[in-house]
């Protein structure tokens, strides 16, 4: 049975109140099929309530990063965590690799989704969930801001959402992108080619869009030349991605949608790391594997991420209210590198190499009615949530790290808005889940630091974990004029995430004896936003708390880093400006600085959870018609928070030194051909990112990209 009687009673409870709604009559601008979707949609998100609705009847931060954008940011590299750092305040700065620990929003995990289907594995939260589509499927990115459970698990930072690519109005449009990039500083091995298709058009009610990407890198150097080192790296990796959307138009209210997604990265690359050293001053980096001994291990990488989703939308299912109901199945394997810290000599294992496998099976179902009085506007959306989750880590020679993980949950919800004359914006909501966990019995992995330095394996019970939580959220944003609009907001997140994490470290012989309770997050923020003639703003501030957190201890019995749960607070702020200088010229600036303490031992978080200051900035120039040149500008700053113990920095607490780098991209279109030219680091910064400062295991302090160079051509017709 998927679903518990405990369960079903929320379903219960929902179907109830379904039959008491008023019916109304839904506004066109709530859905995501009407006639003015289009010509609204650059000031339109979907994200934050299930529903369209405008930014500015939003109380709290999001960024939009619009298709204009994504393409000429691409231009430069298709990496989605560089283009993020650069376009999100809040985002930490990019890792230079293709994980995203560090990398976190405000502070705490973000819940990576393509639309609206969850692409990380909050269980066993690899952190691999940023690089899960190529960005050449894309056509806008939605983040939502803070703490929120309005998808359920594993948004306690917030929501990154990728929204692919709809068909075009044309019967037929093809599309044919080719591009290069190499190093500018040393040439030899580094270049690399991709290859962008896709056919799309509509033809009566019926609309398609098939889209084949592969791009394949060569050795990546820094700003010395060298080859990255390669733990997470991105050198020689080759990837794919298949992409198809198919929709119906049934009649003027009801429309079905189909889409899948495939894709893999994988580097397979014959080179051998020269381990450096936070603590040494020496970077990692890679070499040509000259020993004549095969490396062990396989390809890292995504081996295969599928995603299928099916949607059904009813404009009026009755009076007023919008139906929409979409199921989806997931499955991802994501390889890790090859380790020495998995190793055991004594059963004959110099090391090992990690897989987190997680299948997603869910259904929602939701309701947006609209009922309008003399000078009010309200929207109401509720519905339910289905899910099951199987997750785990074992490694690839057979032993099993994390065991298997079997989620179920299902949640009921209920979000409101009301605009009042046009100015003040109300928002309210509910959401209640219900979690099961099941576990088998396992033993825990032995895992030897130094052939007489090992962790003590034990023999787990394993049992049903079950988690009940409500939380809540409430905002309130006044469009007072156009200078000037404040907003203010309080939400929670219910999170249980990386629950794989502490079962794998269990130093007890019963999953109950574990502290694997769900970590409710509290999120307060307050800014304000406005346009000043050409220009627009945004500053906002936020804080957000939580009973329990998971940070690292270093064990130095075992040599193992164990997780610790504590209370947590984190707090920052954020301003954003952009400014239309003239027709064919703009610029813009943000700024993020957070912080973040373990508010039990009053001591601050390390650099995997809380990043280095960010200033960010840009300037946008037409200089004539079918020319276009972009600059961007990233400025990470000093985090010092840390002393080094027995003289040595340990854990996420390496110190963050400050750094530049500054990417041009440029495209000139003659007739239906676009030639292009981005140069990433233009300036040849030599650096390490701010995650390679502050993680001080082995292989991790790689240096970034030297200064590197896209050409490409594309072409539409």
């Amino acid at each position: 049975m998927l679903f518990k009687p405990s369960q079903l009673a929320i379903a219960t409870h929902c179907a109830l109140f379904l039959s008491v709604l008023p019916t109304t009559h839904a506004n066109a601008e709530s859905s995501p099929q009407s006639p003015n979707h289009n010509a609204s949609m650059e000031r339109m998100i979907i994200t934050g309530s299930r529903s369209a609705e405008r930014i500015d009847e939003v109380p709290s931060s999001v960024t939009l990063i619009d298709q204009q954008t994504l393409a000429q940011d691409m231009l430069i590299t298709t990496e989605l965590q560089n283009l993020l750092a650069f376009r999100v305040p809040g985002l930490a700065p990019s890792t230079g690799t293709s994980s995203n620990s560090g990398q976190n929003l405000r502070g705490r995990a973000a819940l990576v989704m393509i639309d609206g289907v969850p692409q990380s594995t909050p269980l066993r939260n690899g952190q691999l969930g940023i690089s899960s589509i190529d960005a050449g499927a894309i056509e806008r990115i939605e983040v939502i801001k803070g703490a929120t459970s309005i998808y359920g698990n594993g948004a306690s930072g917030g929501i990154i959402n990728y929204i692919t690519k709809r068909a075009s109005k044309d019967k037929v449009r093809i599309n044919v992108g080719v591009s290069s990039k190499f190093s500018a500083v040393k040439l030899q091995d580094s270049a690399g080619y991709r290859v962008d298709t896709s056919i799309d058009g509509t033809i009566d009610d019926f609309s398609y869009v098939f889209s084949a990407i592969t791009e394949k890198t060569g050795l990546e150097r820094d700003a010395e030349g060298d080859v990255i080192g390669l733990v997470y790296g991105l050198s020689e990796t080759k990837s794919n991605n298949y992409f198809t959307k198919l929709g119906y138009q049934l009649d003027d209210d009801k429309s079905i949608q189909l889409t899948y997604n495939y894709y893999e990265a994988q580097q397979d690359a014959d080179l051998i790391d020269v381990i450096g050293s936070v603590n040494s001053g020496e970077k990692t980096y890679a070499i040509e594997n000259t020993s004549g001994i095969v490396k062990p291990g396989v390809p890292q990488g995504p081996r295969g991420n599928h995603n299928l989703m099916l949607k059904y939308v009813d404009q009026e299912i009755f009076t007023n209210t919008q139906l929409t109901v979409d199921g989806y199945l997931q499955k991802i394997e994501n390889m890790f590198f090859f380790s020495t810290a998995l190793a055991n000599p004594s059963e004959g294992y110099e090391g090992g190499q990690s897989i987190i496998k997680s299948e997603k099976k869910g259904l929602r179902i939701n309701f947006a009615s609209q009922i309008d009085w003399d000078n009010i506007e309200s929207t109401v959306i509720y519905g339910i949530d289905a899910l099951e989750d199987v997750s785990s880590q074992p490694l690839e020679d057979g032993r099993i790290w994390v065991p298997e993980m079997d989620m179920r949950n299902l949640a009921a919800y209920l979000q409101t808005k009301f605009v009042v004359a046009d100015d003040w914006v109300f928002k309210a909501g509910i959401r209640q889940d219900s979690v099961d966990l099941s576990v088998e019995d396992y033993q825990t992995l032995k895992l030897c630091s130094t052939a007489s330095t090992c962790s003590v394996p034990f023999d787990v019970t394993g049992g049903e974990l079950n988690y009940d939580s409500t939380t809540y959220n409430v905002g309130l944003r006044y469009n007072m004029n156009a200078l000037f609009s404040p907003f203010i907001s309080f939400s929670q997140g219910a999170d249980i995430s990386d629950i794989g994490r502490l079962l794998r470290s269990a130093t007890v012989n019963d999953i109950a004896l574990i502290r694997t309770e769900a970590s409710i997050v509290d999120n307060y923020e307050v800014g304000f936003s406005g346009q000043v003639g050409d220009v627009n703003y945004e500053i906002a501030a936020y804080r957000s708390e939580s009973e329990l957190g998971t940070s690292n201890t270093f064990d130095a019995t075992t040599g193992v880093y164990l997780p610790v749960r504590a209370p947590q607070k984190i707090w920052g702020y954020e301003a954003q400006l952009d400014y239309r200088v003239q027709d064919n010229l703009s610029t813009g600036l943000s700024y993020s600085w957070i912080e973040g303490k373990d508010t039990e031992n009053d001591t601050y978080l390390d650099g995997s959870t809380i990043s280095a200051p960010k200033f960010t900035a840009y300037v946008n120039w037409q200089p004539v018609e079918d020319a276009n040149v972009g600059i961007n500008y990233m400025y990470v700053g000093d985090r010092k928070r840390f002393e080094q113990v027995n003289g040595q920095y340990v854990g996420s607490q390496g110190p963050i030194e400050h750094y530049n780098v500054v990417n041009l991209a440029s495209s000139y279109q003659i007739n239906n051909w676009q030639l292009s030219l981005g140069v990433e680091n233009l300036l040849n910064e030599d650096y390490f990112s701010a995650r390679s400062q502050a993680y001080t295991y082995g292989g991790y302090n790689t240096k970034s990209l030297g200064t590197t160079i896209n050409v490409g051509v594309k072409t539409s017709f």
